[in-house]
């Protein structure tokens, strides 16, 4: 009889689960198909110089916690649930069916619908994962074949996660209904939402602003003490200044507001306005930092963007408060509009969920703003990773060295690696090229300059460096006796170029001095090893020159004629580490990196983060209009009474679907507006910051590209989502 009444309620409430069951499937079909590659059966040819265990399980460990999320979407689906069955359970109480009975029925109805969500989801992941599938072989290089395979143990830990993830929220959902009180099941369509006067929401985020601004006060101060010079640029100087000066403004501020009992909403929105202030000389640490090199740390660089963060949460908080208290005050203000048409029924709608709204809104818009992020950072940053791969992998072997740790001249790293040329031949691995070259000093009194960031810029010989560009196949150059040329690295800017080549029309080496040629500059890429620490420019000097100048740097570049497969490069790896420490006695520092390794470890990382990134934005996309959709659908059933009254007192229905476009409208538009204005902020700032390495690794008009394809398929996604609420919004509300 109760699996009778179990199928018979399931059948009854399909529309009711219908959003849930859209979204369940949804993310069932993208945890399906992101986690299909890291099945044990899943086996793509992607070549011998590549080993796919890294990236199969790193996309195991990311998706699955990533998916942890969605335990969230499933209880608060079921809360939905519970909400609008609370009349039903109540009848059922009544007719004498326990409320441990009515419990076990519900969680066995709602395990059905997942049941049925899992099922379709995995059906629809097979499809989804030829996607993914294409993008892992495009990011390999490899050609892509259709091929539709159904992976046991992806299906089987799919079932699991899930069906674990119902039986937890279905627990607490029979204890939530046997504590129920019959009377208040009874009444639960009745209540009212607290008045907005009496949350203390708002309060505890001010408090807590406060403390982090008496932190930032502090931080500023101590910044000055210990960093703070007057020969710095002016613009440095408001950056020192303005982190002590606005943070203590606002704490003034706010005490002056306490003493003269300063309206609450007229308070929040003065702090809505110091926040500003605050993010924006934070946010100037990092920019300005990087651009007058400033030597302040990692540590206080992370610190001010936590102040920034800070200030963000603030502002979106404090910004939906006001909004939301705006609504009221031109309802009580505006006695024209309040009368004019059906807006009194609007406003009555929109301040009787005032209260809830207010802070759910706060944390979707948080949510939203972080997962547009996610998905503009992710092409960022793996476009950033594969274009500085790309810089780092030019070689099938690069052997490096650094003297940054060398005290004595004797001890500068001099060695031919023949270790390299043993393995090579007994492995019968053949070279296209092979280059040992040196690298120079150009005055030998700068071998003691270890001032990081101003460490001397390194020589190559005219000889060693056209070799180098014969294997990266650019056109050979020349020099005259007394003259010298520049090469640079992709992430120099222009600015920096010029500056620099305007204060070095001629240099001074051991060997007499020397002028720019009329070519002063290369910048074909060859390779990050070739530059000193902390410099982004290298000499190019005759060979005549370079022969009586101090060599402080060895490397050794190395092209085969055919990649060197992963196994062998594991291995030669493990006997150069061997014999060349990461840090040997004499101070000296050995590298050496292989493409093979490089390409398979980065590719694996980036394909890792780049899914999970994208991944992690769809769902928590996916709940934020999920909860927001399903807020509204609770709100038609409490307020289908209404909409009665309203039909009785003959509103037509044009006007009735025009209210509820109006009430949707705010409850959608709000917080997606906000986060869409504050993710905007962030995500200029994010590439303002980064611009250099944009330019020289990805490119503004590809990044555009990109920025414009997602931000294409987060509206698709936004529209379907309140359109299909809409929808049945107003088929619940109709007779």
């Amino acid at each position: 009889m109760y699996a009778k009444l179990v199928f018979r309620n399931a059948k009854r409430s399909v529309k009711d689960y219908l959003v849930y069951i859209v979204t369940m499937t949804i993310c069932v079909t993208l945890f399906y198909a992101f986690l299909s590659i890291s099945s044990s059966y899943y086996s793509p040819d992607i070549g011998s110089e590549y080993d796919f265990t890294l990236l199969s399980d790193g996309m195991k460990i990311a998706i699955c916690m990533i998916t942890l999320l969605l335990l969230f979407l499933i209880r608060f689906v079921n809360h939905y649930m519970l909400r609008r069955k609370q009349k039903e359970f109540a009848v059922q109480s009544i007719m004498g069916m326990e409320q441990k009975t009515i419990g076990r029925i519900f969680f066995a109805e709602t395990l059905i619908m997942g049941m049925f969500s899992i099922l379709i989801g995995i059906f629809c992941g097979v499809f989804c994962s030829q996607f993914i599938t294409a993008m892992l072989l495009t990011a390999y290089g490899k050609p892509y074949e259709i091929s539709w395979t159904l992976f046991p143990d992806t299906v089987l830990l799919t079932v699991i996660f899930f069906v674990v993830s119902f039986f937890v929220v279905g627990i607490f959902n029979t204890r939530t209904i046997q504590k129920t009180k019959i009377i208040d099941m009874l009444s639960a369509e009745k209540e009212n939402e607290p008045e907005l006067k009496k949350s203390r929401f708002i309060s505890v985020v001010v408090v807590l602003f406060e403390v982090f601004t008496v932190w930032g006060l502090i931080t500023g101060i101590q910044k000055v003490w210990f960093y703070y010079d007057t020969r710095f640029a002016f613009p440095v100087q408001l950056m020192f200044w303005g982190n002590i000066l606005f943070p203590l403004l606002t704490l003034l501020w706010s005490i002056f507001c306490i003493i003269i009992k300063k309206k609450r909403e007229c308070f929040i929105a003065d702090l809505l306005i110091c926040s500003v202030l605050n993010a924006f000389t934070a946010a100037s640490v990092a920019a300005l930092t990087n651009k007058y090199y400033l030597s302040l740390g990692g540590g206080t660089l992370n610190q001010y963007l936590l102040f920034v963060v800070i200030d963000l949460l603030f502002f979106i908080c404090a910004f939906i408060y006001l909004t939301s208290g705006l609504i009221v005050a031109w309802k009580v203000k505006s006695p024209e509009h309040r009368y004019k048409g059906e807006n009194l029924f609007f406003f009555g709608q929109i301040i009787s969920k005032l209260n809830t709204t207010s802070k759910t809104m706060t944390l979707i818009c948080i949510t939203l703003v972080l997962a547009i992020f996610m998905f503009i950072a992710a092409p960022i940053l793996t476009g950033w990773a594969s274009g500085y791969l790309d810089m780092r992998s030019m070689y099938d072997v690069q052997v490096y060295s650094r003297y940054n740790d060398v005290y004595e001249e004797e001890n500068l790293p001099q060695d031919s690696y023949e270790i390299i040329t043993e393995f090579l031949t007994e492995h019968k691995i053949d070279t296209v090229y092979d280059c040992t070259f040196n690298l120079y000093l150009s005055e030998k009194d700068d071998f003691h300059n270890r001032q990081k960031y101003d460490f001397p810029i390194v020589a190559v010989s005219l000889s060693d460096y056209n070799t180098i560009r014969e294997m990266l196949g650019y056109e050979q150059i020349s020099l005259e006796e007394n003259e010298f040329t520049t090469q640079w690295k992709a992430i120099a800017t222009e600015e920096e170029r010029n500056s620099f080549l305007k204060e070095h029309t001629s240099i001074m080496t051991d060997a007499g001095e020397l002028t720019l040629s009329e070519q002063s500059y290369y910048e074909d890429p060859i390779g990050e090893t070739a530059y000193n620490s902390y410099t982004n420019v290298l000499y190019v000097l005759p060979d005549s020159i370079c022969e009586k100048l101090l060599p402080v740097i060895k490397n050794r570049y190395i092209t085969t004629t055919e990649n060197i497969s992963y196994e062998n490069a594991r291995k030669l790896e493990k006997l150069f580490t061997e014999k060349y420490p990461e840090q040997a006695e004499t101070g000296a520092i050995y590298g050496v990196r292989f493409s093979t390794l490089q390409i398979n470890s980065s590719i694996a990382n980036n394909f890792i983060l780049q899914t999970a990134m994208i991944y992690g934005a769809v769902v928590l996309m996916v709940i934020c209009l999920t909860v927001l959709s399903l807020q509204q659908l609770l709100d038609a059933g409490q307020y289908k009474y209404r909409f009665s009254v309203l039909r009785k007192l003959g509103v037509e229905e044009k006007h009735i679907g025009k209210l509820i476009l109006q009430q949707l409208s705010v409850w959608f538009g709000l917080p997606i507006i906000t986060a869409i204005i504050v993710a905007a902020v962030v995500i200029a700032y994010f590439i303002q910051t980064i611009s250099a390495e944009i330019s020289a690794y990805i490119g503004f008009g590809a990044l555009m590209l990109q920025i414009g394809a997602t931000m294409g398929i987060l509206a698709i996604l936004l529209i379907c989502y309140f359109i299909s609420t809409w929808v049945i919004f107003r088929r619940s509300v109709n007779p």
